[in-house]
């Protein structure tokens, strides 16, 4: 199974939580300070929302793909290796609260996407905990940003969702 991911940047995270519970009709699958997200069947999609900056608009983190072995990620960094793109791979990293094998690549326009899975839970203790002060803990959403690959000079989002 694989399904698409779309991870937001959010201002509110509590408000945002609640429209996106409402408009996909389900809870979130996992819940932690500065970061939450969503499972949803149908459509197929991850949905993962990372706390921003007070009165900043939402905006497009990153994109992925979910697949559900490791093996399909290295199926896929071969791929689009041999399709010219310039890959960053990762493996076992911790960030968004879970261990995951991927791999990046950046878009024409500079969007980051990652195909990745999860291979862990990380931080099982915190669930439903939302303390400001708990998200600087290893492996939240503040490991989700943007850097510069030193390789390729590609924008790529550092270890994430």
């Amino acid at each position: 199974m694989s399904r698409v991911q779309l991870a937001l940047r959010v201002a509110d995270l509590d408000a945002a939580i609640d429209f996106y519970s409402r408009l996909f009709g389900a809870a979130p699958a996992k819940r932690r300070p500065g970061y939450a997200n969503f499972a949803i069947a149908e459509p197929p999609l991850k949905l993962v929302l990372l706390e921003g900056q007070p009165g900043e608009a939402t905006r497009m983190d990153h994109l992925g793909v979910e697949v559900a072995t490791s093996e399909e990620v290295a199926a896929a960094t071969a791929r689009l290796a041999d399709a010219g793109l310039a890959t960053r791979a990762e493996e076992n990293t911790t960030c968004c609260y879970a261990v995951q094998d991927k791999v990046w690549v950046t878009g024409p326009g500079g969007e980051p996407w990652e195909v990745y899975t999860v291979t862990a839970d990380a931080r099982p203790d915190l669930e439903g905990r939302t303390e400001a002060e708990l998200s600087a803990v290893a492996g939240d959403g503040g490991c989700c940003t943007s850097t510069r690959a030193a390789d390729t000079g590609a924008r790529l989002a550092a270890a994430c969702c």
